[in-house]
């Protein structure tokens, strides 16, 4: 039985933001995941404030018609983008609206329209900065001295994601450590000794692992055979790893089919179960 191809569909997708555009974007990627024969050509328009920037906007909207997304708090800009895409016989969606208007409900409060309110320089903000500038100062076994001042404590071979890992974290105001291992090299005794942090666990398959660090090596422009990429010894750290994980009692996540925001949210899982364990 002949399989059927899937057709690819190109289309315009256009995102105004009176903001960063960060929220939006994120929206649109995650909506447009779902699928797989839609390919967006991304048209971004970010901190938009003011009825010239809006329709600076709309010229490019006009002339190249597609989906508009936006997330516009101000009134009249808002209706003058939406009326104008109405005009053009373009869909335009306010993608924060459903929610927006389920949590005024609830909260029996009005919206703020404060555009960018979710950035404003508070507390929280500046602890994302403490957090990611102190797991840039504890990335691959630096600065062992301070590990105890950690959430998390990431550990694993070379190659299981976890600087980016951590970095995620750290943009969620996590301040994450990680540790490599390394066949033949004892690993720091402050991790015997942390009382604070939680220490996780990354693993890996041998196949994807040795894909993952090939890769790695062909960027370099490293062509030589090392145990690095060997399977036996591969297998070895893998292994090795694993006992070490079980003897320590350190929870562990399997990194081989997720992305760094799907580790880094099964982290956090672990970390908020841990907060409040008795």
């Amino acid at each position: 039985m002949q399989k059927t191809r899937s057709v690819t569909v190109y289309f315009h997708l256009h995102l105004v933001s009176d903001s960063t555009g960060e929220t939006l974007n994120a929206v649109a990627k995650a909506a447009c995941a779902q699928f797989d024969m839609g390919r967006p050509i991304e048209h971004v328009y970010p901190l938009v404030r003011t009825r010239k920037q809006v329709e600076r906007a709309l010229v490019e909207i006009e002339s190249a018609p597609g989906l508009v997304l936006h997330t516009m708090v101000n009134s009249e800009l808002r209706i003058l983008l939406e009326d104008r895409c109405r005009e053009f016989g373009q869909p335009s969606v306010a993608v924060l609206d459903p929610v927006m208007s389920l949590l005024g409900n609830y909260l029996g409060a009005e919206v703020s329209h404060r555009p960018g309110a979710q950035h404003d320089l508070d507390a929280k903000y500046f602890a994302r900065i403490d957090a990611l500038n102190f797991t840039m100062a504890h990335d691959d076994g630096q600065s062992t001295a301070t590990l105890d001042m950690a959430d998390v404590v990431l550990v694993g071979v070379s190659r299981t994601s976890k600087t980016p890992t951590c970095i995620y974290l750290a943009n969620r105001g996590i301040k994450a450590a990680n540790i490599p291992i390394v066949l033949g090299i004892a690993l720091p005794p402050e991790l015997d000794r942390l009382k604070r942090p939680l220490v996780v666990g990354l693993i890996t398959s041998p196949d994807r692992l040795i894909q993952i660090r090939r890769n790695r090596l062909l960027t370099l422009n490293e062509e030589t055979e090392t145990d690095y990429v060997d399977l036996d010894a591969v297998r070895a750290e893998i292994a090795f790893a694993r006992r070490l994980f079980a003897d320590k009692g350190w929870p562990v996540i399997d990194v081989t089919r997720r992305s760094i925001e799907e580790t880094a949210a099964a982290v956090l899982a672990l970390h908020s179960r841990a907060q409040i364990a008795p």
